[in-house]
């Protein structure tokens, strides 16, 4: 059994015709009319029934060329692969980012990815960072965004930046014209805080290590947009990182104020497969990350 013969069976069950399926595959109709009995032969069934000017499938061929077809298929991917090892700024990127990085970061990192590496687009999967770990490793994706915390065994971490966490306060809210408010003050406050299972939760937590009442009061929301609108709204308070007061996410309602020096901060790293095979699409996304114009610093 060879591919040939392969594409030759499912150019018959596509042309319902032995002469248009060699005319489409530009090969005489004996040569493939022998090819065809070869495969049948080779697998003890019969694929089509032949009637004067007319061919159909049987119930087994059915199954054998949906399968043919999907051999092929893969066939096909195999020499994609192939063309993008030989340039690796070239097929899809299969990227995860996190839920509190994916809406801040992604419009800028689309749009210089767009102008460097045009024909690499992004398959992008915003998740939490337990799933794309568990992505990484299965191979569902090849590159991650993610913040530390984070390792896992078999995979690569790729420090690009560290961004400061900020307060967001209602625009009535007696901090709002404040120039900075230590970390301790949280503790008096209603503070939002994303639901268990986001890392940012744990992440503002630790940042804020004199806040010592995690989770007992306030609401939990299950995006960073959703906790902006509750502060909106005079629900309360919530911390923010640095991407998130972009002018592109500004709201009238709610004020910025900054945590007294040192501020809170996370780094945010690429994670990536150790046996990856497109390290050059790993750097290039890297040496982008950190050139964006965003409130970021790059490491």
């Amino acid at each position: 059994m060879t591919l040939q013969e392969l594409r030759y069976a499912v150019a018959v069950a596509r042309e319902r015709h032995f002469g248009r399926a060699a005319a489409a595959c530009f090969v005489s109709q004996p040569s493939l009319s022998t090819a065809i009995k070869h495969l049948e032969d080779e697998l003890g069934v019969m694929l089509f029934e032949r009637t004067r000017g007319e061919i159909s499938l049987t119930d087994i061929g059915r199954q054998v060329i949906a399968q043919a077809q999907r051999v092929l298929d893969e066939a096909a991917r195999v020499k994609g692969v192939a063309a993008t090892g030989r340039d690796q700024l070239r097929g899809v990127l299969r990227l995860g980012v996190i839920h509190t990085i994916a809406p801040y970061l992604l419009p800028e990192l689309v749009a210089r990815l767009r102008e460097c590496a045009r024909d690499m687009p992004l398959d992008i999967e915003e998740n939490m960072t337990d799933n794309l770990e568990r992505m990484l490793r299965d191979a569902s994706i090849d590159v991650a965004i993610l913040a530390l915390p984070f390792e896992a065994p078999g995979v690569v971490v790729q420090p690009v930046y560290d961004e400061e966490f900020a307060i967001a306060v209602p625009a009535k809210h007696p901090w709002a014209k404040r120039k900075s408010v230590a970390a301790s003050a949280l503790n008096d406050e209603n503070l939002l805080l994303l639901s268990v299972g986001h890392c940012l939760r744990d992440q503002v937590l630790e940042a804020c290590s004199r806040f010592t009442r995690p989770g007992d009061g306030g609401k939990q929301g299950n995006s960073l947009e959703t906790l902006r609108s509750m502060v909106a709204s005079g629900m309360g308070i919530t911390v923010l990182p640095a991407t998130a007061f972009t002018p592109r996410h500004a709201s009238p309602l709610v004020r910025r104020v900054p945590f007294t020096r040192p501020a809170p901060r996370r780094r945010v790293v690429i994670a990536s497969r150790q046996d990856f095979y497109r390290p050059r699409a790993v750097a290039l996304l890297a040496d982008v990350l950190r050139g964006l114009d965003l409130p970021i610093t790059p490491v």
